[in-house]
């Protein structure tokens, strides 16, 4: 045994010491942290803290700080958060300029819910200032990094591109960073998007934006399958063990996974939800696994009592939640998220289920060599375009269901929605993030042919309103002639769908949702197919309800036949009379054939990999 008891290989034995030593306070700082690091390495946080809090309950020294500061990052790691903040407010009192204390104080508050103090305490850091580019490099990239994030959480959309702006022009070495900056110029309708900043050029912005912003981004499916690639090369570990045998399992009946953040008030719930109800529970058992939020939502209670097993999994981790599923025996597992916000691909890495496929949530190529399989249609991706796919497209009649069971309010007027009723109403309610200066100019255009004709969209954000605003002036279009709606229920934004009288559809991100809505309530959508996913969404939907004069393949055509049908009522009248009948007679509404034709290409596709 040591001479030394703080050095005893009896790791009791030193905490004891060191207990003990601190009481008397006959504990010197090294001594004090080379046994909480002993510790740390044990994983005995707890230990850590009881041995901190004595220390500074007995001893004094100049180093005072050092250990409040510890004593604030185990308690961090703990998740004793206020008491984590005491510990960095006191360490902080002892020595204000300590800038790695003054981060993490920002962090703890963040943590605890309250994210105005902490863009509060990490703005006082440059303003003081603790940070700079001069002062301390990496810290300052770090402080303007997390208000980035942080603000772009709590859309505080144009504060948080100023960061990431400011955090890009002294170190551009960041596609993290970079990914983010555009998606925020999206989000606002910073037109054009991809003005690079300083010391950055414009591919740089192409090869580090996100695939979800790709999709609005572009209409190459080649550039949309080499960011998707990009994306997962970076992001994805494909060095991890599979686990599902690849000859499968023999169950009586076909288990079936759905894996998703979104079971909750959602798009993807809006539309998959009865696809959950009617799966032939004699072929298929029926798996939820989901991180989604506990939004109290009657959607999300119907989600979950649409599932035989609903499982959360948001308190694991990755590795541990693709064990579950493997523990389940899946045999198939439908990812529903892609690469959107929120994805955990790296579940899927893990290959928990022998055959693995991607659908509805992220229309486009995921890149993912671990997923088998996207659910599509001969519209959605011709024979042609199959090359630009990482998975094998797997056939419906059509990709898309719908839930015939949705919600609507009563019908309103057009006084109680803002509008007038002597004026035709072009629509769009898609996330502003959508739109691009082309199509816009391309709406304004169209605005100025239809005399005394409004436009009607979603009140995404101010930034984006503003500068929408800018661009239908710019046309000599008034602002009064646009009209933002305010985000409201899905039963009220259904029912406001009854009001306009055409729905003009983004490019190259079509709506998918939005447009099976508009549809829904019988409301003509005019669309613009190209040669991906995401741009001939709208266009299948038309294709099932045998309404090709709606899709058009260029932007002159396009504007043409918006023109031309606000100014044939007669014409429109007639699209409506037929979206109507669709309703109960079309391939896009008949919920219960859908279903059949997912199941035995399901089927199909595990008994061709068995």
């Amino acid at each position: 045994m040591s001479a030394n008891p703080l050095e005893s290989s009896n790791l009791d034995v030193a905490l004891l010491t060191a207990l003990q030593f601190a009481e008397k306070a006959a504990l010197e700082p090294m001594q004090l942290i080379a046994v909480a690091e002993r510790l740390g390495q044990a994983r005995r946080p707890a230990d850590v803290v009881r041995l901190y809090q004595t220390w500074l309950g007995h001893c004094t020294s100049s180093a005072d700080y050092i250990v409040q500061f510890n004593l604030g990052v185990t308690l961090s790691q703990l998740e004793q958060l206020p008491a984590a903040e005491q510990a960095y407010r006191g360490a902080i009192q002892r020595k204000p300029d300590f800038t790695q204390a003054w981060f993490n104080l920002g962090a703890v508050i963040e943590r605890q819910g309250r994210p105005e103090n902490a863009l509060t305490i990490w703005q006082s850091m440059l303003d003081h200032p603790l940070v700079g580019p001069e002062l301390n490099h990496e810290l300052y990239v770090m402080v303007l990094n997390a208000m980035g994030r942080l603000m772009e959480e709590i859309r505080q959309l144009h504060s948080a591109e100023e960061k990431l702006r400011a955090s890009l022009q002294v170190d551009p070495d960041q596609p993290k960073v970079i990914q983010h900056w555009v998606h925020l110029r999206q989000k606002q309708c910073e037109w054009p998007v991809f003005v690079p900043p300083k010391g950055l050029s414009r591919g740089d912005l192409l090869k580090a934006t996100s695939p979800l912003a790709m999709l609005s981004a572009s209409d190459d499916p080649g550039l949309q399958l080499a960011t998707a690639m990009h994306f997962v090369a970076e992001r994805i570990d494909q060095r991890v063990p599979e686990l599902a045998p690849a000859g499968g399992y023999t169950h009586g009946r076909t288990r079936i996974a759905f894996l998703s953040s979104d079971f909750c008030l959602h798009a993807v719930s809006l539309l998959t939800v009865e696809l959950f109800e009617l799966l032939d529970r004699e072929r298929f058992e029926v798996y939820g696994f989901c991180w989604s939020r506990e939004d109290g939502s009657a959607l999300r209670a119907r989600v979950k009592a649409a599932m035989d097993h609903f499982i959360p999994i948001g308190g694991l981790d990755d590795a541990s939640a693709a064990q579950l599923i493997r523990q389940h025996e899946i045999d198939i597992l439908v990812d529903l998220q892609g690469l959107t916000s929120g994805a955990r691909a790296n579940i899927l890495a893990y290959r928990p289920a022998p055959l693995q496929l991607t659908y509805l949530g992220f229309p486009g190529p995921t890149g993912l060599p671990c997923v088998d399989y996207v659910i599509a249609d001969r519209y959605l991706i011709p024979e042609d375009e199959k090359p630009f796919y990482s998975e094998k497209p797997l056939y419906l009649p059509v990709f898309q269901c719908s839930d015939r069971q949705r919600p609507v309010a009563p019908l309103p007027s057009r006084a109680e929605c803002g509008l007038p009723d002597d004026r035709f109403v072009f629509c769009c309610f898609n996330n502003n993030y959508k739109f691009n200066e082309e199509v816009f100019s391309c709406w304004m255009r169209i605005l100025a042919a239809v005399p005394d004709s409004l436009f009607w969209l979603l009140a995404d954000n101010q930034w984006s309103q503003a500068n929408l605003i800018a661009c239908a002036e710019r046309h000599g279009v008034a602002a009064e002639r646009l009209v933002f709606a305010p985000r409201v229920a899905p039963e009220l934004y259904l029912a406001r769908y009854t009001t306009a009288d055409l729905f003009l559809d983004a490019y190259p991100f079509n709506g998918g949702t939005t447009a099976n809505d508009a549809l829904w309530m019988g409301l003509p959508v005019l669309t613009r197919s190209g040669r991906t996913f995401a741009s001939r969404m709208a266009g299948s939907l038309l294709t099932a309800l045998e309404l090709p004069e709606l899709i058009t393949d260029n932007l002159a055509d396009y504007e043409r036949r918006a023109i031309e049908l606000a100014r044939d009522p007669e014409q429109l009248r007639g699209l409506r009379q037929r979206l109507q009948q669709g309703r109960e007679t079309s391939l896009l509404f008949d919920m219960p054939r859908f279903v059949r034709s997912f199941e035995e290409a399901l089927l199909g596709a595990k008994g061709a990999r068995s």
